[in-house]
């Protein structure tokens, strides 16, 4: 699982050149736990920082993404369901069925 993790981290890492990624990879090949170990020594603190601001970077853009989730009110989806059913795109089943879910009502 670590060596998984530092092979994840050895291509996040944007200040290894590709000729340094490639030496690490073989040298986690070739001899996994020796490598691993000096990898984590030499490069775990770089290893905890990309770890740390990957998270905060994800955590950013999953509350951007929900900011720019729209959630209408109950009247706002009983008015757009009413045009709907006006121009007969849904039926008066199907109005009724969104008119019960925006007010909560289980049907």
């Amino acid at each position: 699982m670590v060596l998984i993790y530092i092979v994840i981290d050895i291509f996040r890492d944007q200040s290894l050149n590709g000729w340094l990624k490639a030496v690490w990879i073989v040298f986690l090949v070739f001899l996994p736990w020796l490598t691993g170990l000096v990898y984590l020594i030499a490069r775990g603190r770089g290893m905890a920082e990309r770890s740390a601001r990957k998270q905060v970077e994800y955590e950013t853009h999953t509350a951007e993404e929900y900011r720019q989730i729209s959630f209408a009110s109950p009247s706002e989806e009983i008015a757009k369901a009413q045009a709907l059913r006006d121009q007969g795109v849904i039926s008066d089943g199907e109005f009724e069925a969104i008119k019960a879910k925006a007010l909560g009502s289980k049907f």
